[in-house]
């Protein structure tokens, strides 16, 4: 269960990111709110598992996300906080202690939807110098703003691929 504390949306996000795709907004939700297929599109984010028994995303589940920026590697645990089919997916992020939430939200435009990210960070700051020893990274801002811009455009190329059938829009090409 997700308490209501848990759903807080902090004032200013730390990065953003918006795309308009050539897809619906379901098809551009079912890969969003699926972090084992979004592993394929993201930077740091390379690989992830339904865990505690999830299947899926539904708010209250979780997921463990393994990252890497270069020789560094760290694994983090997340849980779904919001799961509405063709409209938005979000998730707060642990690693020792909360750490950030993000937040995709999909909007129909036109004959396509656009898709919005927005990530808060949720560190405490005493954690901030940890973090940025463990993931190599001192300008956090910088470094989820860019990632996001290549997620959403390898999600933008992925969904608008001339393809026979959905089936193949849910394998990403560049899978690592």
């Amino acid at each position: 269960m997700v308490r209501p504390k848990d759903k807080q949306v902090y004032a200013t996000p730390l990065a953003t990111g918006e795309v308009f795709i050539d897809a619906s907004p379901e098809e551009a939700y079912e890969i969003v709110s699926d972090p084992v297929r979004m592993a394929g599109f993201a930077e740091e984010f390379y690989k992830a598992r339904w865990i505690r028994g999830a299947k899926g995303p539904a708010v209250g589940s979780w997921f463990s996300g393994s990252n890497r920026n270069g020789w560094r590697r760290w694994v983090t645990h997340a849980q779904v906080t919001e799961a509405e089919p063709g409209r938005r997916f979000a998730f707060r992020v642990r690693f020792l202690v909360p750490i950030s939430r993000w937040e995709y939200e999909i909007t129909s435009a036109g004959d396509g939807c656009c898709v919005t990210v927005r990530n808060w960070l949720r560190a405490p700051l005493w954690f901030v110098p940890i973090a940025i020893l463990i993931t190599g990274q001192p300008d956090r801002p910088t470094t989820n703003k860019n990632n996001i811009a290549t997620t959403l455009a390898r999600l933008k190329a992925h969904l608008e691929s001339p393809v026979s059938t959905i089936e193949d829009r849910r394998r990403p090409e560049w899978t690592v």
